[in-house]
């Protein structure tokens, strides 16, 4: 039987999101949330628990910003090339410490529009309480094996 996601209320009651990019419309993700950024809770952005497989590409060097400690690096669509977000490398103690959804693939919104996930009747929109683990997850368009470190 596929295994449920242990997470926090708060974040189990979001609707799953897919994203895709503002600039060329391609596919960027099939496992977004809607969020905030914590260094600045003015940003809103999407993120997501994992790589997202052949879509996007880390690009640029590593930097911080001047809000915490987090080492980031920018992600890029592989399709367009256009910068879509961040990858959040190395998280700070700060960061880690704050309520977090766990997820350090972050982005953009105005860069990436989302749509609400459906499950696989098409009648429900998904939550991310609905999801199952990672491997079990039949919207994800890329197999699991690309991501496992």
């Amino acid at each position: 039987m596929p295994q449920k996601r242990d997470l926090h209320p708060t974040f189990a009651k979001k609707r799953v999101l897919e994203l895709e990019c503002r600039y060329c419309l391609s596919f960027l993700c099939g496992r977004g949330m809607r969020a905030i950024l914590l260094a600045d809770t003015n940003i809103e952005l999407y993120s997501t628990d994992l790589p997202p497989g052949d879509t996007i590409e880390l690009v640029g060097s590593t930097y911080t910003t001047e809000n915490c400690d987090c080492k980031i690096k920018d992600i890029a669509c592989i399709t367009c090339g256009n910068t879509v977000g961040y990858h959040v490398i190395l998280p700070c103690r700060s960061c880690l410490q704050s309520c977090n959804n766990g997820h350090f693939w972050m982005f953009h919104s105005s860069s990436s529009a989302a749509t609400e996930r459906v499950d696989e009747t098409g009648a429900q929109v998904l939550t991310w309480g609905d999801l199952n683990d990672t491997e079990d997850d039949v919207g994800m368009q890329f197999p699991f094996e690309e991501c496992d470190r």
